[in-house]
């Protein structure tokens, strides 16, 4: 069965730091490409970064760029997010996501959710002001 489970979410200051984990098993995922997307109250769900399988590249929504950085440790089968600067508005929960093996994405489609085919449960990240 495959599973995404993140962690390392919680309650931080404005200006603070939080590294987010997503772990993944029952598969590997070494050929996925790899999200982060997040939910605040009352909206939809957003993109927030990936990193791709094929070439290592990063994008990033442009409302966290310079403040967040995704990773992977395909070894570990694992995806980080680390969130520096954090803002009240960047509360949300926030999910880890896993695109089809071997995949081939456009900049447009990396960035919504039907891209994806496995997803975790989520992390709350809360930021106080």
């Amino acid at each position: 069965q495959v599973q995404l489970v993140e962690s390392g979410g919680g309650l931080v200051q404005a200006g603070g730091s939080l590294r987010l984990s997503c772990a993944a098993s029952g598969r590997t995922f070494t050929n996925s490409d790899m999200g982060w997307f997040r939910q605040a109250p009352g909206k939809e769900r957003e993109f927030v970064a990936v990193i791709t399988w094929s070439s290592g590249n990063t994008y990033s929504a442009d409302s966290v760029k310079g403040r967040f950085t995704i990773s992977r440790d395909n070894a570990k089968n694992s995806v980080y997010l680390q969130m520096n600067s954090l803002k009240p508005e960047d509360t949300a929960v926030y999910y880890c996501a896993a695109g089809r093996a071997r995949a081939r994405f456009t900049l447009a489609t990396i960035r919504i959710m039907q891209y994806y085919d496995y997803w975790g449960q989520g992390t709350q990240v809360t930021v106080s002001s």
